[in-house]
């Protein structure tokens, strides 16, 4: 508790119940809540008055409930780049977390459901405090999810790779194996494994190894 004590805190969330939860479980932690903001106007004010260690913000506030808290930790970042920010969600969202990331050091990212483990919400904080970047799990999840989902070839793996490179360039599975150095039954298995994995419309082999490589030139 010790490295906590005297780290200054200001709180916002709409939500009266988690602004008060979040206030006591850090105030009994060691920190010193300096404020509690309702609203990102009022968040503002009371930063900018403060000059806090510390900002744990709602990421959805009044009026809209859209992106309140996040337009107001790009401000507090660009007018105050020491404090240090977590923005809390009820909900992955890529786009707002990446554009809040790219703020640079000591901000985090978490989910509201991570605040029930107090140890490792504490740590975050300490973690953020400390000029560290911090991602919820769950984002790093779904950022690997998307990347797949925009890459179609993510699911090969590094020989069905090169396998599929030299069928692009139009070479026989025999052609294939001479230029790996492996047998031809090999290429073979590696064939069928990519046109599973990429999910190909089962239209003969020769269409389905026409449209494997479409797929490869398309990605590049």
């Amino acid at each position: 508790m010790g490295e906590r004590e005297g780290t200054r805190v200001v709180v916002a969330d709409d939500d009266v119940l988690l602004r008060e939860g979040v206030a006591s479980l850090l105030t009994g932690a060691g920190f010193t809540v300096v404020g509690r903001a309702g609203d990102s106007a009022e968040l503002l004010t009371l930063v900018r008055d403060t000059v806090p260690d510390l900002v744990v913000t709602d990421i959805r506030m009044p009026p809209t409930h859209t992106t309140e808290g996040l337009d107001a930790a790009k401000v507090i970042r660009g007018e105050l780049p020491n404090v240090a920010i977590l923005v809390l969600s009820a909900h992955v969202d890529v786009e707002h977390a990446m554009e809040l990331l790219s703020g640079g050091q000591r901000i985090g990212y978490l989910l509201k459901s991570r605040v029930i483990d107090v140890s490792d919400f504490l740590e975050t904080l300490h973690r953020i405090t400390g000029g560290a970047s911090v991602v919820d799990p769950a984002l790093v999840q779904e950022l690997f999810a998307a990347q797949r989902r925009e890459d179609p070839l993510a699911v090969l793996t590094e020989r069905e790779h090169e396998v599929l490179a030299l069928m692009a360039e139009g070479r026989s599975n025999a052609g294939i194996a001479h230029q790996l150095w492996v047998t031809e039954g090999t290429v073979e298995k590696h064939v069928r494994s990519i046109l599973g994995k990429l999910n190909l419309p089962d239209t003969g082999e020769d269409h389905r190894r026409v449209l494997a490589v479409i797929t490869f030139l398309d990605s590049r």
